[in-house]
């Protein structure tokens, strides 16, 4: 084992507390280490921040990621902040004041991290900090944006390479997406000019979510009859306009079910603390525009509702991806009504974000979001298996039935009443099966504890002014509920306690801890065998 491969695993045991990476990311962090340029297509929830904090804190020089996300750059911020690390954000939320006293502690090396938005990658005091700053890598994250081709295409992503020829050296470049076809993953390669850029695709498959279409007249019934299975848990309700949201979220509060609401009609101070307010669970639900999500890093949404469909596949994968990124089951709902491709046509024809672009070009995009519409439609009405269905579309093969969504579980249900119909050939067939319902996840083994744990996490949030998950997610509380660590030790064998978390909140949690313990009379000889195990292997998942 050579001194980087430790290294690289004392730096994420250190600072997120973890020891070992998921699929394909040390794949794209040992070729950036290497000098090589690297490009990551990784679903939502597969850690793709990790790819680039982690060479970050090992390379010489500053890391840049580039963003169009003020809400990831944000929770990225603090998350990195709170494990000890210094970073910055560099975007339109900050004041005048704000931007020019962080651009120079940045000039005074005060940050391994700095997210900018691409607009200002050209602004005059950038470039001026940039040109003189020893930038050794540059991560372009959302990186589908710089694609004409791609769903999400700003132009202001096409200055990115300008800004890198304007370097004294070129960094090594990183370019990452949750959604990329064959066709945007080449234009991309092509436009950031990467050099033998390391390829990792790590599959589209979510295997811990579920998805179900509804074709529905009353849009409102469907609405409810989903929400009263999710009645507990925290979820995010997309809807197409602005209109909408504000009619959903009336309807929400009409019924004495508490939620925040987000879209571009808002102004930003009201954006900001409904955000906040979800993300800190001071409310379990989100009304939202698709101006709300992008880089949300909330792990514990367990449902996402579309009360509209998209327009198109990639929109729809990346904001349903929002559910369950801690891996937990977690359950998608897209709400149909013939109205919605009309609405999408509209919405397609009259856009206005390609107005830079020549007649040509403009006829090239429209006719590929229309096909993207056709597809979107294509899946709503689709009677084979939906997660077959996502797979195919972005080139990825797929067995035929995944037993998990709800083309797949009307299947198993004719199934179960054909085997009724032949052990009992007079069953009366007016007789409804319950629906198999998608398997809830689980829950933690001393739920006093896990409740203790999460207020005693939520209290420690609303003091240091963060979301309850930068903190600990709820998979680590879950963990420590479950296993009981008594010290040190084992607290840090618990899955997200790096070093600097420890520091900073385990004995507080570890106090908690021995109080159950105490209460319960709970001695060291009662840990179950499950628990000793587990302190007594030091493999922690990612």
């Amino acid at each position: 084992m050579n001194d980087k491969y430790e290294a690289k695993y004392d730096v994420l045991k250190k600072y997120f507390g973890y020891d070992s990476f998921r699929s394909g990311q040390e794949t794209v962090i040992d070729a950036v280490l290497d000098g090589q340029d690297a490009f990551g297509i990784m679903p939502t929830g597969a850690g793709k921040s990790m790819c680039y904090q982690i060479p970050a804190l090992m390379l010489s020089g500053i890391t840049l990621v580039i963003s169009p996300l003020i809400s990831l750059m944000k929770d990225q911020v603090a998350a990195l902040n709170q494990a000890g690390v210094y970073a910055a954000y560099l975007n339109s939320s900050l004041t005048q004041g704000q931007y020019l006293k962080a651009l120079q502690f940045a000039k005074n090396g005060k940050y391994k991290i700095i997210y900018v938005a691409p607009e200002r990658l050209l602004t005059e005091s950038f470039l001026d900090f940039a040109v003189h700053a020893d930038i050794s890598f540059i991560s372009v994250d959302e990186v589908h944006c710089v694609s004409q081709w791609g769903q999400d295409f700003r132009p202001s992503y096409l200055k990115i390479v300008d800004f890198v020829q304007k370097l004294k050296k070129r960094p090594v470049l990183g370019a990452f997406t949750a959604t990329a076809t064959a066709e945007v993953r080449n234009d991309v390669m092509k436009i950031l000019q990467l050099k033998d850029p390391k390829i990792v695709t790590t599959g589209f498959d979510r295997e811990n979510l579920s998805f179900f279409v509804k074709h529905a007249k009353d849009r409102k019934a469907a609405l409810f009859a989903i929400l009263r299975e999710h009645y507990d848990e925290s979820g995010i309700i997309y809807c197409i306009t602005r209109k909408l949201v504000e009619e959903v979220y009336g309807l929400l509060a009409d019924r004495g079910i508490e939620a925040a609401k987000y879209h571009a009609g808002m102004t930003d101070e009201e954006r900001v603390r409904n955000q906040d307010a979800f993300t800190s669970d001071r409310v379990r639900i989100m009304v939202a525009t698709n101006a709300f999500g992008m880089g949300i890093d909330k792990p514990d949404v367990r449902f996402v509702i579309h009360y509209n469909m998209p327009k198109n596949m990639e929109s729809y994968y990346q904001e349903a991806g929002r559910a369950g990124r801690d891996g937990e089951k977690s359950a998608c709902y897209l709400i149909y009504n013939p109205q919605d491709v009309h609405t999408n046509r509209y919405f397609i024809e009259n856009n206005r974000e390609n107005e830079e672009l020549d007649k040509v070009q403009l006829e090239q995009v429209l006719e590929k979001d229309r096909e993207r519409l056709k597809q979107m439609t294509f899946y709503c009405h689709t009677r084979y298996c939906y997660r077959k269905y996502m797979l195919n579309y972005f080139g990825e093969k797929a067995d035929s039935f995944c037993g998990n969504c709800g083309n797949c579980l009307k299947q198993l249900e004719a199934q179960e009443y054909q085997q009724m119909l032949d052990k009992n050939p007079l069953y009366d067939a007016k007789v409804k099966l319950k629906k198999p319902q998608p398997v809830k996840r689980p829950s933690s083994q001393n739920p006093k504890l896990y409740d203790s744990l999460r207020l005693l996490r939520n209290r420690l949030a609303k003091e240091s002014s963060v979301p309850a998950y930068v903190i600990f997610t709820d998979k680590t509380i879950k963990e420590m509920s479950m296993y009981l660590p008594m010290n040190k030790e084992q607290m840090m064998q618990i899955s997200g306690v790096g070093e600097v978390k420890y520091e900073k909140y385990g004995a507080r949690f570890l106090a908690e801890i021995k109080r159950y313990r105490s209460e319960e009379h709970i001695d060291e000889t009662a840990v179950t065998a499950h628990a000793k195990i587990r302190f007594s292997s030091d493999h922690r998942e990612n």
